[in-house]
This record gives structure tokens, C-alpha cells and sequence, in this order.
């Protein structure tokens, strides 16, 4: 692929995922749930998690990250993981996952759901 397709290929992503975050109306909240959570995290317009991840039952998983195993363990505290998940340049300045909640990737009520999935890991 040439480079201009390669940059209108990758200015359409960026123009998709930020047109289908979703609205949040302030005292709505929704419990966490961790099967939703699993769908956004498996949705490659999202998470997109095994892109880079592997876990029990993820299809063609990659390995930039570490894998998803033993969450609890590794993450006593899951505000931890939640943290991790919004903004990993907090504990990492040059990490290479995305900050899904600093660059509004996902929204806060996403982020819960798919820390309820990790925990379950």
C-alpha cells in the first residue's frame, strides 16, 4: 500500500472510533459488566485488546503486551487496573499501549465494563 493510502486508511480509523464513542449523560451510570466488558475489549473499533494481548479464548492474539492471566494476583487492587487501562503513561511514560481514557478512545462507563472483564482473567 502506498503511503497516502496507508494515511487515508489511518485518518478514517481515528475518524470512526471517535465517531462512535458513545454519549454519556451524566447520573446514568450502569453497573459494571464483565461480558460487555469482553465485547468491547474484543471489538477492534475499541479495545481491540488481543491485538496486542493474549488470553484464554482470544482468537490470533498478539504479544507486544503481557498476557492476561492471573489479574488479581498481579492487580490486588483493581483501581489499579482500571488506571492501567485509562492512562498506562501514568506508571510508564514510553508504554506502548494506548491511553484509552486520556485520548478519549473509550469512555469512562467502557473502561469499568472492560476492567470488570480483566478482573475476571
Amino acid at each position: 500500500m502506498r503511503k497516502p493510502a496507508k494515511l487515508i486508511a489511518a485518518a478514517s480509523t481515528v475518524a470512526m472510533l471517535l465517531g462512535s464513542m458513545a454519549i454519556v449523560v451524566p447520573g446514568t451510570a450502569v453497573a459494571a459488566d464483565a461480558d460487555t466488558g469482553k465485547k468491547l475489549a474484543e471489538n477492534r473499533k475499541k479495545g481491540n485488546c488481543f491485538a496486542c494481548h493474549s488470553y484464554e479464548g482470544a482468537h490470533l492474539p498478539g504479544n507486544i503486551g503481557p498476557p492476561l492471566v492471573a489479574m488479581k494476583a498481579r492487580f490486588p487492587d483493581k483501581d489499579r487496573v482500571r488506571e492501567q487501562i485509562a492512562n498506562p503513561t501514568k506508571f510508564n511514560p514510553n508504554s506502548m499501549m494506548p491511553p484509552f481514557g486520556k485520548h478519549n478512545i473509550l469512555s469512562e462507563e467502557e473502561i469499568d465494563h472492560i476492567t470488570e472483564w480483566v478482573y475476571t482473567l
